[in-house]
């Protein structure tokens, strides 16, 4: 471990090394969270968690009942702050390349929950069950704390890392894994800490209240832990987040699905975000307001300069080149028609025109679709509201770019090796 702030600038420097170094040996190094379909995106995994001024782990297990129920208090303060702002946690790590990586081939969904494994849910389970602490005398806690379930030593290497969670915790720490592999991992973690922050605050309040009472501290802590296991039994789930049961499960405990960047921002600068960071001096009104626009403007620069190059590549080199390859098919035909008979041609031919007639269809369907791209970039353009701009390109231009994609793939199998102008996956993926 070392300081979240040192860590993020570490973070930063590596990516920046691995460019300059992959440019001097003639390579580039491909930081987009999802630059093949079909295939595993990319994502930083954001260990996290706390420890004292003296260097002591939070997260870590001890080996004593107290150094146990200073780690369960821990662990279920962070699953509430998760619950409480599951949206805000969502919105930092939203980008137009996130949104292509996460819920597919192995990434974690856009849904955020947390997995803690077998044996720390079993604790948690068993420490619900425990009656709440009435007793005021101060013994009753003390007793209650002795009998907080041990946790085994071997958690670090039994803990199930599954990796279909976006927020798994992993023996000693948190991973979050739903970052992008091009953030800058600073504003996920600024909200992690700051929501984190808050649900402490929020603690220390509810258990003060519960010591002037009368109940002794231990026992006030015990009773407000033992709710909150309760309260955010919800943002936990310990099965496959890939599964479709998994997003109907979790629209039913009123978890958030943003899939998108448009969808996931505006949980950024919601009257309870800016509540949040305003209290804890992170970020005042205005900073969200600029930060969230800043987010908007470029998830809109970089879904229309893709735009463009699509269409560039389609009209300019993909068309160009099925034609080419089509009207040699046509003169094969055409010398096929003059030297054979008419019923061996209508034989022999047949492959041939079926392709000509598909390298048709596509070619058509791919102008088509670029020309309603472009009229839809036109349509989104005139807008100067960035929030509903952004809509439009997610829902109208962003829309444009599969099927466009799937009739250039189509033609990538139809045409000549040797005419097509750009580099098939299979040679980008291998070097020979």
């Amino acid at each position: 471990f070392e300081e979240v702030n040192v860590a993020v600038d570490h973070n930063q420097l590596l990516m920046h090394m691995l460019e300059k170094v992959a440019r001097k040996h003639h390579f580039k190094v491909l930081l987009h969270e999802k630059p093949y379909a079909g295939i595993n995106g990319s994502g930083k995994h954001n260990n996290w968690s706390m420890a004292t001024n003296t260097g002591v782990n939070l997260l870590s297990p001890g080996k004593t009942s107290r150094d146990n129920f200073r780690f369960v208090t821990i662990l279920v303060n962070i699953l509430m702050a998760i619950r409480e702002y599951e949206e805000l946690l969502r919105a930092s790590v939203a980008s137009e390349g996130n949104d292509l990586r996460l819920g597919a081939n192995e990434a974690p969904p856009a849904v955020i929950s947390v997995f803690l494994g077998k044996q720390i849910t079993e604790i948690l389970k068993e420490i619900e069950e425990m009656p709440v602490l009435k007793d005021i005398n101060g013994h009753n806690g003390r007793h209650v704390i002795k009998n907080i379930p041990k946790i085994p030593e071997i958690l670090l290497d039994n803990t199930d890392r599954n990796r279909t969670s976006p927020f798994a915790f992993t023996g000693n720490k948190f991973e979050f894994r739903a970052v992008g592999s091009t953030a800058n991992t600073a504003k996920p973690m600024f909200v992690l800490n700051t929501i984190v922050a808050e649900q402490m605050t929020k603690f220390k309040a509810e258990v003060d209240v519960l010591i002037k009472e009368g109940v002794s501290k231990d026992a006030a802590i015990f009773n407000v832990v033992k709710k909150y296991i309760e309260d955010s039994k919800d943002i936990c789930f310990e099965g496959n987040s890939y599964s479709a049961e998994w997003l109907d499960e979790a629209a039913k405990r009123g978890l958030s699905n943003n899939s998108n960047t448009p969808a996931a921002l505006p949980a950024f600068v919601s009257e309870k975000s800016i509540a949040l960071f305003e209290k804890h001096n992170v970020l005042n009104r205005t900073e969200l307001l600029a930060r969230y626009e800043i987010k908007l403007e470029k998830y809109i620069k970089k879904i229309q300069i893709e735009a463009r190059v699509l269409g560039d590549l389609a009209i300019n080199h993909i068309l160009p080149t099925a034609i080419q390859y089509q009207n040699r098919l046509i003169e094969n035909t055409k010398g096929l028609q003059d030297v054979l008979d008419s019923k061996t041609y209508v034989q022999l031919s047949r492959s041939q025109l079926n392709t000509i007639k598909e390298i048709s269809n596509h070619v058509a369907s791919i102008k088509e679709g670029v020309e309603a791209m472009v009229e839809a970039r036109k349509r989104a353009n005139v807008i100067t509201d960035y929030a509903r701009k952004a809509i439009v390109y997610r829902d109208e231009v962003l829309t444009c770019f599969a099927d466009i994609r799937g009739h250039v793939d189509k033609l990538e199998l139809l045409v000549d090796d040797n005419l097509w102008p750009l580099p098939k996956y299979r040679e980008l993926l291998f070097i020979k």
